[in-house]
């Protein structure tokens, strides 16, 4: 990763582990992570932890598979329950409703509302949602087929979060936790 300027904020966006196809749950919301999912959102973790990405905020959708893959990134970043750790201090985390089944502008409103001391941002949430929000923030760098199960997509936010717009964060790295 290059180094960039100290007022540069960082967005990273974190489609959800893949989630169990075969459950009982009656809700999609209520789906649970697969064990690969489990296991690919603690690599989530590690990666980001690995390239100094720990979030300050972490604005992540009520649904359960959301929040387990939140849980499973929080642990492969610090290596015990999302409590902190030896590798950071604790992130604020946001659980929000409206980032379930959001359009990408909904989720943009989401991010606008960070608080503008934190330097880095996560946000966990689904597809096709996330996929275009990444596309609306660098169209150059997005990915036709969108973000995978437990893929990160890092952005380069120049501005406050506040000022967050189109084309206004390009894509820095992506990394999906299978590869």
């Amino acid at each position: 990763m290059t180094d960039v300027d100290p007022e540069t904020r960082t967005l990273v966006l974190l489609r959800h582990a893949k989630a169990d196809q075969g459950s009982d749950a009656a809700d999609d919301a209520e789906r649970p992570l697969s064990a690969r999912g489990d296991a690919d959102a603690a690599a989530a973790g590690a990666w980001l932890a690995h390239h100094g990405l720990l979030p300050d905020v972490v604005i992540c959708s009520t649904a359960r598979r959301t929040r387990q893959t939140w849980h499973g990134v929080a642990m492969g970043m610090t290596g015990s329950p999302p409590e902190g750790g030896p590798t950071g201090p604790r992130p604020t985390v946001r659980y929000e409703p409206g980032a379930y089944d959001a359009h990408p502008e909904e989720l943009l409103a989401l991010v606008r509302t960070v608080d503008s001391a934190a330097r880095t941002a996560l946000l966990i949430a689904h597809n096709p949602g996330i996929s275009l929000l990444s596309a609306l923030l660098d169209p150059e760098g997005a990915d036709e087929e969108g973000l995978r199960t437990a893929e990160l997509a890092v952005h380069r936010v120049p501005l406050g979060w506040a000022e967050l717009s189109r084309a206004g964060a390009p894509i820095t790295a992506r990394h999906t936790a299978r590869d």
